[in-house]
C-alpha cells in the first residue's frame, strides 16, 4: 500500500498544472476556472493521499511494535474482517465512531 501511495503521489505532484504565462491569467476566463478546478481536484487528491501514507506508516510502525491489530483506543482487539477491508486501520468499529463524531 505505502508504494502504491507513494507512486500516486509522485504522479500526481508530477501532474500539478504550472503557472500560467504571460500576466499569471489566461486570455480565456473559461480556461481560467477549467486550470483553477483541475488545480483544486489534484491538490485534494494528493492531500487525501499524503494522509492515508501517514495511516499506512502508523500501521507500520504498530506492525513493528508488536501492537497491530489492537485498537488505538481502547486496547480491544480488531476484528479481522475490518483489517482485511482497511489493513491501516487503528481503531475498532465503536472507537472508529467516537473518534470520527469528534472531529467533526
Amino acid at each position: 500500500m505505502r508504494d502504491d501511495l507513494d507512486r500516486s503521489i509522485s504522479i500526481l505532484q508530477g501532474e500539478r498544472p504550472e503557472p500560467l504565462a504571460g500576466a499569471g491569467y489566461p486570455h480565456d476566463s473559461a480556461d481560467a476556472g477549467s486550470s483553477l478546478s483541475e488545480t483544486d481536484r489534484t491538490e485534494a487528491v494528493l492531500h487525501s493521499a499524503r494522509g492515508q501514507r501517514d495511516e499506512v506508516l502508523a500501521a507500520l510502525a504498530r506492525l513493528e511494535e508488536d501492537t497491530y491489530g489492537r485498537c488505538v483506543d481502547c486496547g480491544h482487539e480488531i476484528p479481522e474482517g475490518r483489517l482485511e477491508a482497511r489493513p491501516d486501520a487503528a481503531r475498532c468499529v465503536n472507537c472508529q465512531a467516537k473518534y470520527a463524531r469528534r472531529r467533526r
